[in-house]
């Protein structure tokens, strides 16, 4: 058995087809995806349907994306509650007028709208892809019941997938001002390769893309692995920054196969 992982498809499913495609993966692999599965790219909706009907050995982990997305359509949902407006979960028409009922409360109410739908990803799904309402509900739960890490034994070190940085004790982390573990590993950049990680453990996440100059990670976009001696920990940032392949020619999805540490591009 293979054991892949992929991170940050943000979208592109065509990207993410075509790497399931080159590592020949099968009912007897196991595939663990590191989050961020929408916004930016040009087809969140493909890749929320088939998140939606995943093999089952396809392993999802939460994305701070993915979480934003959730909590947007939390604030929708809550809304037609509050106002009884009782809006048709089958219909993408009532569903965009619940949309913008929420940009005008927020608005009046002098409420930071400005997070709300941030890449206007939901929008898109209401106006443009046909989503109903009932389908955000669908995909909100989808995401809440999402873990935040996913933990396995690779030759005979504790290897933990998460979408951004890794910590055992919020203790060791306190000095970079987080305030609870779910943080850091939502949105931990640098300070997870400093403060994250355990001792003879390997961490893979995403988060950073490597072809960012100036940033830790930076590795002309491709994965990044960095190597604690202290703590005998292996790190990759495997976001190889897909969603900006149109714009950056370092732009590219990538997987890696745990068994060997061997790297594949799309």
């Amino acid at each position: 058995m293979n054991t892949y992982v992929i991170s940050d498809i943000h979208g592109c499913y065509e990207e993410f087809m075509a790497m399931l495609d080159k590592i020949g993966f099968c009912g007897t692999d196991r595939l663990i995806l590191a989050g961020d599965y929408v916004d930016r790219g040009k087809d969140s909706l493909r890749m929320l349907r088939w998140l939606e009907q995943k093999p089952e050995n396809v392993y999802t982990v939460l994305g701070n994306h993915d979480e934003g997305f959730a909590r947007s359509v939390e604030l929708m949902e809550g809304l037609d509650r509050k106002l009884r407006l009782q809006s048709d979960p089958d219909s993408p028409k009532e569903g965009l007028a619940l949309y913008e009922s929420l940009r005008y409360y927020m608005r009046k109410r002098g409420l930071a709208s400005a997070y709300f739908d941030f890449y206007g990803t939901i929008r898109i799904l209401l106006e443009r892809k046909g989503a109903t309402p009932g389908d955000l509900y669908r995909w909100m739960e989808m995401f809440r019941k999402m873990p935040l890490s996913y933990e396995l034994q690779i030759k005979q070190r504790t290897c933990v997938v998460v979408h951004a940085g890794y910590a055992q004790r919020l203790e060791d982390i306190a000095e970079a001002g987080y305030t609870s573990l779910e943080e850091f590993y939502l949105q931990a950049r640098e300070e997870a390769y400093r403060l994250g990680g355990m001792p003879h453990g390997m961490v893979i996440a995403g988060h950073t893309p490597t072809f960012i100059p100036g940033e830790f990670s930076f590795n002309e976009g491709r994965v990044f692995r960095h190597y604690n001696v202290k703590k005998d920990c292996v790190f990759y940032d495997i976001d190889c920054g897909c969603a900006y392949r149109r714009k950056d020619p370092w732009g590219r999805l990538a997987c890696i196969r745990l068994e060997d540490e061997r790297v594949f591009y799309v």
